[in-house]
């Protein structure tokens, strides 16, 4: 791991050792054995197991740790907030959602939206074949648009608005407003940038 996101890592599992875990699976909608002392989550179409006394994150399909920014997130989610917020049906745009979401739009604009504009900005249905890859659900938005589970209480709406010679394609990710209470805004971002690179990988692996 580099050294940054295994400061992150370790700061993940520390938080998350100090609240109770039958108390965590409530609030955060996941499983914990209570004699093998594990979670079980889903993170988008994968399942991860997350061992309590080990500090380990690793997928179930294969047993092979999770990618490092996935971890931090998940971690993340589990130990953020003490807060059950009620899900919303409603989305925003991640420069609305508060404590930094504006501050770190254009960034978050360039690595990511600009990201999906160059992938899919042409093929419109390129998208939806990989978003099913992914468990995406189609969504009546834009030329298409798809909702993905990411984590249990937090779905992400990716809406794509497709170009030809005369209007400039155009994409956005949209979150519902409870994100707040469930993510720090850096793994949020991490969210979404995660998601988008695992589109692009998918669309790269596309024949020509």
């Amino acid at each position: 791991m580099q050294t940054n996101y295994k400061i992150a890592y370790d700061k993940g599992w520390q938080e998350l050792k100090a609240r109770i875990p039958s108390e965590v699976a409530f609030r955060r909608r996941v499983l914990f054995d209570e004699v093998k002392q594990q979670f079980t989550i889903r993170f988008f179409h994968d399942e991860y197991l997350l061992d309590w006394e080990q500090e380990t994150v690793r997928k179930i399909s294969d047993g092979q740790d999770a990618e490092i920014i996935a971890a931090i997130i998940i971690l993340n989610y589990l130990s953020y907030s003490a807060l059950c917020p009620e899900v919303s049906s409603s989305w925003v745009s991640l420069k609305d959602i508060p404590n930094g979401g504006a501050l770190f739009f254009p960034a978050f604009r360039k690595n990511s939206i600009d990201v999906l504009i160059q992938s899919f900005g042409k093929s419109s249905s390129l998208l939806l074949l990989c978003g099913a890859r992914m468990g995406g659900v189609s969504a009546p938005m834009g030329s298409v648009s798809m909702v993905f589970q990411a984590l249990p209480m937090i779905p992400i709406c990716v809406v794509l608005w497709e170009g030809d010679e005369e209007v400039s394609a155009n994409a956005t990710l949209l979150y519902q407003p409870s994100v707040s209470d469930l993510l720090h805004i850096e793994s949020l971002i991490g969210l979404g940038m995660h998601l988008v690179d695992q589109l692009k990988k998918l669309a790269d692996e596309q024949p020509l």
